[in-house]
């Protein structure tokens, strides 16, 4: 059987969701091809189930916070009670977003794609043809290669245990690494971070991760760094795991999670059938989407750019490719500032022009630091690690902030639309926000 489509999109993430239902409205006909959940790692197995095992520990974190300033007590949480809470929210979300694709008169495929030629496309036997290909398959973990690597754990394995281990190891220093440990770390586990080098958070300005680190570190959470770790073996007298290292570690634990990165999901679609060329870090594609094969596009976390792998960015790519095959744009894509966040406790978020950048280039720019532990507002929650920085170019133009803080989110989309509006700062004195508010707080500071 062979079925004939405007466009085919492999994967059901956001880099396809967000295009695919729009064009499907303006009358294309599309196929979407999924091999696992509909709605890829952010709606199943990444950043939502993230953020529910994460809401208690921002919560308790509040609490802690407001002790002897009106609240008693604290609080504990139950993790096999939070875990049921996940599923009863993450769960059902796959079917959710293949009854919508198939509501939008979307044709569903459930299987693993692999290209036959630069327009087909097999799937469970079946020939699927099309005009355009839009490669969306994201990222999976990264996973270490050494002696008892099969009892290493995952971000997806994490995301979805019964019971919390009560000594959990991590390996790595980024956003997984830190999130989880942050997690972990709350619901009482004893946790070990071992990292190869001493460095966390790289793209983060490493004033405010030093801080992050040394909070982690006041509530137990071990960091060890400069060691790599050569083999994970189970305990003959118990069930617990010996972990060693080429420096002279050697611990024992109950769970090794490993959050060293991710890796890009294209080593499985015979794309060397068709030429598109591939790196180690993704898919190239030109200022179109592109790959090198015309009728052949990449979006999302699949992409080898040095944008940020960020659900917002791979929609951004979505829509772009909707306007571009609907033919309301010719224009190349034109990403806008991209903020990002670390869901530590306090959070750190940024956009535009980072610290690091604008500490690199004096020339360029100049930073403006805020310590929010002087404004009253920030005080109602006796903030006493809260920190903001505003980058400003050479025509007073702000061009990018960071903020640690609880409130650090909501208060950085505050900076989104201005950077991207390319404001001075006497006319961001023309927005009147709601008072008192963090965006009210924030905008005295300019």
């Amino acid at each position: 059987m062979t079925n004939e489509f405007d466009v085919v999109y492999i994967g059901s993430g956001q880099a396809t969701w967000n295009g695919a239902v729009p064009l499907a409205k303006k009358g294309f006909k599309l196929a979407v091809i999924e091999e696992a959940l509909f709605g890829g790692v952010c709606s199943n197995y990444g950043c939502n189930a993230k953020i529910v095992l994460d809401h208690p520990v921002e919560l308790s974190r509040q609490i802690e916070a407001m002790q002897q300033r009106g609240v008693e007590g604290s609080i504990d949480i139950n993790w096999r009670d939070l875990m049921a809470h996940k599923h009863e929210l993450i769960d059902p979300q796959s079917m959710h977003n293949e009854h919508r694709l198939m509501n939008e008169g979307i044709q569903v495929y459930k299987g693993h794609g692999t290209f036959v030629d630069a327009h087909t496309v097999i799937v469970n036997d079946e020939k699927i043809t099309a005009d355009k290909f839009v490669i969306a398959t994201g990222q999976r973990p990264h996973r270490l290669t050494f002696t008892g690597d099969e009892l290493v754990h995952d971000s997806t394995d994490f995301l979805s245990l019964p019971d919390m281990p009560e000594h959990v190891t991590i390996l790595g220093g980024g956003y997984i690494a830190l999130e989880f440990a942050t997690i972990a770390n709350a619901v009482g586990a004893k946790v070990d971070i071992i990292t190869r080098s001493g460095n966390y958070l790289r793209g983060f300005p490493q004033e405010y991760v030093n801080l992050v680190v040394a909070d982690l570190k006041a509530r137990g959470v071990r960091f060890i760094p400069s060691q790599s770790v050569t083999a994970v073996e189970e305990m003959a007298d118990s069930n617990q795991l010996r972990v060693k290292g080429q420096n002279g570690l050697e611990l024992v634990t109950d769970y090794v999670l490993d959050a060293t990165g991710r890796q890009p999901n294209h080593d499985q679609l015979n794309l060397e059938a068709v030429g598109v060329a591939t790196t180690d870090k993704g898919i190239p594609v030109n200022d179109y989407l592109q790959t090198n094969v015309e009728n052949i596009y990449a979006a999302g976390d699949i992409v080898d750019h040095a944008l940020p792998k960020t659900t917002p960015v791979a929609a951004f790519d979505s829509r772009y490719l909707c306007a571009r095959f609907a033919g309301e744009t010719t224009a190349p894509i034109d990403y806008p500032a991209i903020s990002t966040v670390v869901f530590t406790s306090p959070r750190i978020a940024q956009v535009g022009v980072t610290v690091n950048e604008a500490l690199a280039q004096p020339d360029r720019y100049t930073l403006q630091k805020v310590d929010f532990q002087s404004d009253w507002f920030r005080q109602v929650g006796n903030e006493t690690n809260a920190y903001m920085t505003l980058i400003f170019d050479q025509e007073d133009v702000l061009v990018g902030a960071a903020e640690m803080s609880h409130q650090a989110v909501n208060s950085i989309n505050t900076f989104v639309p201005i950077i991207e509006l390319v404001l001075k700062r006497y006319e961001l004195q023309r927005f009147i926000y709601l008072f008192p508010s963090i965006e009210y707080t924030g905008q005295r500071r300019l």
